[in-house]
C-alpha cells in the first residue's frame, strides 16, 4: 500500500487524472481493505494465516500488476481494488501468527520488530520505485519488478511459517471461548476506542506534515523530506517500544508517547521550520510507536483460538480512522487554518489518557 504515496502523482501525470480520481484510488484500496479484514480474520480459523498471507500477496501482485499494464483510468480502478483485497489477507493475520507463538511478554518484542520491519519495507519498496525512476527505467517496468519481488517472498511464506503455524495449531487445540472469544467486553470496547483515535492522530500527522512546513516556508523538497524523518523516527519508534512495554507494562509506555505526541503536536504550531525538521524523527518515533503498544494488548482481550479476527476487528477499526481522519481534519484546515486543526487533533488525543486504563500494567 506504501507504493501508492509515490505512484499516485505518477498515474496523474501519464493518465492525466484529476484529484477526485486521485482521491478515488486511495478510497477504492482503503475502502476494500478495511471491508476484508473481518472476513479474512474469520477465513484463518479454518484455512491457516500462512496460506491467506500467500493469497494476499499475490492479490497484491496481481493489482499493481494489471495497474502497470493499464491503458485506461477503469483498469487502474480495478488494479487497486484487487491490490486492496491483498492488503486485507496482510497485518491481522501476521499479527496473530506472531501473538499465537510467543508468551505475553515477548510477543510484545516481537510485535515490535514485525512493525518496524513494515515501515521498513515500506521505505525499502518505494526507495526502489524512486531509484528505478532515477535510473530512466519506465514506471511500470519498476512496478513489474515490485511485482516479482512480492511473488518470491509469497513462494518462501509456507517453509519460513511452518513451525510457527504448527504451534499455534497446537494451542487452539486446547479450546477456548466460542464466537468472538473476546475474554473482556468492556475492557475491549475502550481498548478499541484507543486504537481508533490513536490510528486518527497517526494518520492526519502522516498526511499533513509536510503542508505543516509548506506553511512555514520551505520548499517542497524539504517538505517531502519531513515525511523520511517522520517515517524514520516512526520504524524506530515501533522497533524500540515493544521492548518498554515489555519492561515497563503497556498503560505506562502508551501514556509517556502519548503525552510526547500531544505535546509535540502543540509544538507544531509555534517551532520555526529547521527545528520542526530536527524534532520530527522523535515526534514520529512516538506518534508511530504507540501502534506496538495497543497491538500488543489486543492478545490480552481475546481467546487464543479467536486471535486472527480480534486482530482484523482492531484493524478495521485503525483503517476506518485512517480513512475518515484526514477528511475531517482537512476540512478543520480548510475553514479554520492548520493550526488549529492540529490543536483540536491534540486535544482528542489526549482523550486516550483516560481511554489506556485496560492497557497492561
Amino acid at each position: 500500500m506504501a507504493l501508492q504515496y509515490v505512484l499516485l502523482p505518477i498515474l496523474a501525470q501519464v493518465f492525466g487524472l484529476n484529484y477526485a480520481q486521485v482521491g478515488l484510488l486511495r478510497a477504492v484500496s482503503s475502502t476494500v481493505m478495511s471491508v476484508l479484514e473481518i472476513p479474512a480474520g474469520v477465513m484463518a480459523e479454518r484455512f491457516g494465516e500462512p496460506v491467506l498471507l500467500v493469497f494476499g500477496l499475490v492479490c497484491a501482485s496481481a493489482g499493481y500488476l494489471s495497474v502497470a499494464l493499464a491503458n485506461d483510468f477503469e483498469l487502474i480502478v480495478f488494479g487497486f481494488f484487487i491490490a486492496g483485497v491483498g492488503a486485507a489477507f496482510q497485518h491481522s493475520l501476521a499479527s496473530a501468527l506472531i501473538t499465537g507463538n510467543f508468551d505475553s511478554a515477548n510477543h510484545r518484542r516481537a510485535l515490535g520488530v514485525y512493525n518496524s520491519s513494515g515501515d521498513l519495507g515500506k521505505l525499502g519498496f518505494t526507495g526502489i520505485f524512486s531509484l528505478g525512476l532515477g535510473l530512466g527505467l519506465a514506471w511500470n517496468a519498476s512496478v513489474v519488478f515490485l511485482c516479482l519481488l512480492t511473488l518470491i517472498f509469497a513462494a518462501s511464506i509456507p517453509a519460513l511459517t511452518k513451525t510457527a503455524q504448527r504451534t499455534k495449531t497446537h494451542h487452539q487445540a486446547e479450546g477456548g471461548k466460542p464466537g468472538w472469544g473476546i475474554k473482556k467486553p468492556n475492557e475491549f470496547i475502550w481498548l478499541s476506542i484507543t486504537v481508533f483515535l490513536d490510528s486518527m492522530m497517526q494518520a492526519v500527522f502522516l498526511t499533513f506534515i509536510a503542508f505543516v512546513l509548506l506553511d512555514k516556508g520551505v520548499g517542497e523538497g524539504l517538505a517531502s523530506i519531513a515525511v523520511v524523518l517522520a517515517l524514520s523516527g516512526g520504524m524506530v519508534g515501533k522497533f524500540c517500544c515493544g521492548f518498554l512495554a515489555a519492561r515497563f507494562g503497556d498503560r505506562k509506555t502508551f501514556l509517556l508517547l502519548q503525552v510526547l505526541s500531544v505535546a509535540g503536536l502543540l509544538l507544531l504550531t509555534v517551532l520555526p521550520a529547521m527545528l520542526t525538521l530536527i524534532f520530527l524523527p522523535l515526534l514520529g518515533l512516538a506518534v508511530q510507536g504507540t501502534s506496538t503498544v495497543t497491538y500488543g494488548s489486543v492478545s490480552e482481550f481475546i481467546d487464543s483460538n479467536r486471535q486472527s479476527r480480534g486482530y482484523a476487528l482492531i484493524y478495521t477499526l485503525a483503517n476506518a480512522s485512517s480513512v475518515v481522519g484526514p477528511f475531517i481534519f482537512g476540512f478543520i484546515a480548510d475553514q479554520q487554518g492548520l493550526d488549529l486543526s492540529l490543536i483540536v487533533l491534540a486535544l482528542i488525543t489526549s482523550v486516550t489518557f483516560f481511554s489506556s486504563f485496560v492497557l497492561r500494567r
